[in-house]
């Protein structure tokens, strides 16, 4: 028997962030879950989205709501749009970018949970209701890139 309570995340609640222009609100996390997942709405702008990364402790699931995604994964892409799900198992080298012209929406889920405590570190904490990120700084993207081994993430960022 849990002693947790259920939840019910409202479309204007769930705390909000930005993280490297990306827009975050999470719905469920390992404090609602029990440590068993976490999920999340994201908002990508055209151009947005990740570098090529890989995740050690968890798997990551994305399900396309609005508009379109480029999935790289393991070095081959794949357009997932609006009603397509992707799923990421442990150590599969992936990314993701919006190359339409308007944001993309999905939903992102990880199991177990614990990434989400990343987001709250390293990311910029927005309104809720946000729906647009603030301009990336180069703190910004160093902070991320500081912090996200000590969750797992291994950032493959592009030679020079």
């Amino acid at each position: 028997m849990t002693s947790r309570v259920p939840t019910l995340t409202t479309s204007d609640k769930g705390r909000t962030i930005a993280v490297v222009g990306d827009v975050y609100r999470f719905l469920a996390t390992g404090d609602d879950t029990n440590g068993k997942y976490a999920l999340f709405e994201a908002i990508v702008p055209s151009g947005g989205g990740p570098p090529p990364h890989v995740h050690s402790r968890e798997e990551e699931g994305f399900y396309i709501l609005e508009g379109e995604i480029k999935f790289t994964i393991d070095g081959k892409p794949l357009v997932a749009k609006a009603g397509m799900f992707a799923n990421m198992p442990v150590g599969t080298p992936h990314s993701f970018k919006n190359e339409s012209s308007r944001p993309a929406k999905m939903l992102i889920w990880v199991a177990p949970a614990g990434l989400e405590k990343m987001f709250f570190e390293c990311g910029v904490p927005l309104p809720q209701g946000a729906t647009t990120a603030p301009t990336t700084t180069k703190e910004e993207i160093d902070k991320l890139l500081a912090i996200a081994p000590r969750y797992g993430i291994e950032i493959r960022l592009p030679k020079h």
